[in-house]
């Protein structure tokens, strides 16, 4: 695996699960980190198992679901570290109900937390991107938003539409030598999923031919190889990190 050294990434979510491992996994491969989140204690907590590494990381605090937060968080975050050429778009929520029962603000709140925080976010950290000429932009789908979900349907609105995000994202900035993809985690072991039950859990791994439920560094593993220059010529591409339970 290429160094990223020299490089600087920008991590949302960042304060556990998925984006702590992403973190940590461009921190090992020598890029400096932005950890974003709205509970910035924990956010230290990263900070501090990345500093223990040897590498570097500042915290910001940021309400993916605010326009204002996310504009100073990546104005912050620029004028800490001068650019940003990675942009790992991983923060998001859940509101799981029927259709039928489903409230509007249960819809809103997704669609504008997981959607529309990830296009202000990529598009305030555009710029010095565009200057360098380089940059990578991974957002984190899901497996639900290549095959739906009952109970799901805002959330998997949600990471469906990233992947429409994504692949328009790539056309529009390939000539900058930016790429853009996603990564659609199938069901992995976090806060997350921790509130299934066993009787659901048991369903979830039958669907899986691996036969065992993901890890958090199973995504950064990923993050990190899209962020590198051996994934230099993938844009546009949607990497299912699922154990085999969808072959799309």
């Amino acid at each position: 695996m290429s160094s990223l050294q020299g490089k600087t990434a920008l991590v949302t979510g960042a304060s556990q699960g998925i984006g702590r491992a992403c973190a940590v996994a461009l921190a090992k491969a020598g890029a400096r980190v932005g950890l974003a989140a709205r509970n910035e204690t924990k956010l230290n907590e990263v900070a501090a198992e990345i500093a223990t590494l040897g590498g570097a990381a500042a915290v910001f605090a940021l309400d993916i679901a605010s326009e204002e937060s996310i504009k100073a968080c990546a104005k912050a975050a620029i004028a800490h570290f001068g650019s940003i050429e990675i942009l790992v778009n991983n923060a998001g929520i859940t509101r799981d109900t029927l259709v039928l029962r489903m409230k509007r603000v249960d819809w809103d709140e997704v669609i504008q937390t997981n959607l529309t925080g990830t296009f202000l976010m990529t598009q305030a950290l555009l710029s010095p991107m565009l200057k360098a000429r380089w940059g990578r932009i991974i957002n984190i789908s899901s497996v639900v938003g290549e095959t739906g979900q009952a109970g799901q349907a805002n959330y998997a609105a949600s990471k469906a539409g990233l992947i429409g995000l994504t692949k328009s994202l790539a056309r529009e900035l390939a000539s900058r030598n930016i790429t853009a993809n996603a990564i659609a985690p199938g069901y992995i072991e976090t806060a997350m999923t921790a509130v299934l039950d066993e009787k659901q859990r048991e369903a979830m791994l039958a669907h899986i031919p691996l036969g065992r439920a993901g890890t958090d560094a199973d995504i950064a593993n990923a993050v990190r190889f899209l962020a590198s220059d051996e994934a230099a010529y993938i844009t546009g591409h949607v990497l299912d990190v699922n154990g085999g339970m969808y072959m799309g």
